[in-house]
């Protein structure tokens, strides 16, 4: 259950929006902005908002890939596995990052919620392959080792 903050900043966010249907991806948009996941309850209240279907809501967000209904990391790594990735050794990137981190197929989160790994099929980055994003910035000619100095990196920062 969410606490009242979560509804007053969704209500924040449809405010800057008309209360049509049209409006539902933007709002979904700003929402998962905020949270860095889109909180299924905050999908049922928007739906709500606007005056359509919750099931109309889901079908959208759930047929947009960018959106997610589990709760991310504060670093969003997207390892590419494209074909240009994959060929310059993308794989060994992704199984040295589950082994660091602790994740695989199925746990893509770490428990303090500082990480979390997805596998894309093309990040539009093929001359630097392999790349790797974490957030919104590309690391291209990505190894292993340069991966684990990342995340040391980021583990560092985060004690500061």
């Amino acid at each position: 259950m969410l606490d009242a903050s979560y509804y007053e900043k969704a209500d924040e966010i449809i405010a800057q929006y008309s209360c049509e249907e049209r409006s539902l991806i933007p709002i979904i948009q700003g929402i998962q902005e905020e949270y860095r996941y889109l909180p299924p309850e905050l999908l049922t209240y928007v739906a709500g908002k606007l005056g359509i279907s919750e099931a109309k809501a889901y079908s959208v967000a759930s047929f947009y890939e960018n959106f997610s209904f589990e709760a991310k990391g504060k670093y969003v790594i997207k390892v590419c596995d494209g074909t240009a990735c994959h060929v310059r050794k993308s794989v060994p990137i992704l199984e040295s990052l589950y082994k660091e981190l602790g994740l695989g197929k199925k746990k893509h989160t770490t428990d303090d919620q500082l990480f979390t790994v997805e596998t894309v099929s093309c990040l539009g980055a093929c001359g630097l392959a392999p790349a790797v994003m974490v957030n919104d910035e590309v690391h291209p000619k990505m190894t292993p080792e340069k991966m684990s100095e990342l995340i040391g990196k980021l583990r560092g920062e985060e004690q500061v």
